[in-house]
């Protein structure tokens, strides 16, 4: 259980509840307390919140209006957004920016997505590779470079750190944003240190950031004061708290160490990396809606997809704008953090994988169809037609029939939606 699922399960206990008492808000603090524990939140930090909103909650009288649960709830969520730290806004401007980490926190990844964040933002990004000890560093780097759409520079085979920072400073000048991927060991030994020395004395980086990766925990933490000691960082990214248990631990003890967290990866794909906001991740760990992010990531899907906005108002749907929104939906990241957006975490975990999967069958079976196919569905009706498009995208007639079911239903839906100006026009605004 992730510390998402069990603070709503502890949440949950309240309702039904018409008035908070010391024996309801000692039960709540132990489910509360359990949900934050189990996913490595510092024991200390654990107790002195529980024991704020008990004493809040005894003291303070309960607004007219207001159930328990809702006021409950929200007593938690500001004292978990202090918790977790403040928020982060980058300044967009030129910069330098140095990534550190151990082995295996996903740096080199990250690395690839802060470029592409600041490509999007309109600063040319450019990526040097400074990573001499894991072999396939180089080619790594090089690929997600040109992923990102931007600049890259390493010397193959080269061990002198000093030297490969000059060269690439020299060889990415037109660069905006130049972003340094160092080496990690498996721990914060004085070798690491010392190279990470020469790195920052040669490449004079504007932000040093530590990569780790929330699978940690508490430890996090740990590595972020020793790190900050040793060469002065100016933020942490958090990685892999899409599918991690302990990245409450992970946040809360980068916080507690008074070290800043500039972003959060949430995901594979170099879109998968968010600026962090504690209001917002908080707020999805609640199941509190974050439509404002959801828009964000719909528009970017639908840019990145190459659709046109026209499109969006469901003017004319056929198989073909059909495959432009399927694609542009995978774009948005995995179904679970889409649905967090909309405050429904707690959707079972075999009908999101069971949707994922579908989605993934409806894209394949429509790029074996014929660009006529596309066009006009009723040419998808015939046994020859659809056992040849079963075939050419590896799946089952039924697939290809039940796409074209689910196609009818959503066909006959926006005809609904078309006669009804007032829907339209509000969808029209939303999109």
């Amino acid at each position: 259980m992730d510390l998402g699922e069990g603070l709503r399960k502890a949440i949950a206990r309240l309702t039904g509840a018409t008035i908070i008492d010391s024996k309801t808000i000692k039960e709540f603090n132990k489910e509360l307390q359990k949900a934050l524990i189990s996913s490595d939140v510092e024991i200390k930090l654990v107790f002195a919140l529980t024991k704020r909103i008990e004493e809040a909650a005894l003291r303070e009288k309960m607004p007219a209006g207001v159930t328990p649960k809702d006021y409950i709830t929200n007593m938690v969520y500001e004292e978990l957004v202090k918790l977790m730290g403040a928020s982060y806004e980058p300044e967009i401007k030129p910069k330098r920016i140095l990534l550190v980490g151990i082995f295996g926190s996903g740096k080199t990844t990250t690395a690839g997505k802060l470029a592409k964040f600041y490509q999007d933002r309109g600063l040319a990004a450019g990526l040097i590779c400074c990573d001499v000890s894991r072999p396939a560093a180089y080619e790594q780097l090089e690929t997600l470079a040109k992923q990102a759409n931007s600049a890259f520079f390493g010397i193959k085979g080269e061990r002198d750190v000093g030297k490969i920072v000059k060269k690439g400073i020299e060889g990415l000048r037109s660069r905006k944003v130049v972003i340094c991927d160092s080496s990690g060991r498996n721990a914060l030994d004085k070798e690491m240190l010392d190279e990470l020395r020469r790195i920052n004395d040669a490449f004079k980086p504007d932000e040093k950031l530590l990569v780790i990766n929330a699978d940690i925990g508490q430890v996090a933490g740990r590595q972020a004061a020793e790190l900050s000691k040793a060469i002065g960082l100016t933020g942490v990214i958090v990685t892999k708290l899409d599918g991690s248990g302990k990245g409450g631990g992970a946040l809360s003890a980068v916080s507690a160490a008074s070290v800043r967290i500039c972003f959060i990866g949430t995901g594979e794909k170099l879109t998968a990396l968010e600026l962090y906001d504690s209001k917002k991740y908080v707020g999805r760990l609640l199941g509190i809606p974050d439509l404002e992010s959801l828009i964000l990531k719909v528009n970017e899907a639908v840019k990145s997809s190459g659709m046109n906005p026209e499109e969006m108002e469901m003017e004319e749907l056929n198989f073909d704008t059909f495959y432009k929104q399927l694609k542009a939906m995978s774009k948005m990241g995995p179904m679970k953090n889409v649905l967090g957006m909309l405050g429904a975490a707690d959707v079972p975990k075999d009908l999101v994988e069971n949707s994922e999967a579908k989605l993934k069958k409806y894209e394949a079976i429509i790029a074996s169809m014929t660009k006529e196919e596309r066009k006009d569905e009723n040419l998808v009706k015939g046994q020859g037609r659809i056992a040849r498009i079963a075939k050419g995208s590896g799946t089952s007639e039924k697939d290809v029939r039940n796409l074209i079911s689910d196609f009818n239903r959503m066909k006959k839906m926006v005809g609904m939606f078309k006669n009804d100006r007032n829907l339209k026009r509000s969808l029209s605004k939303f999109m």
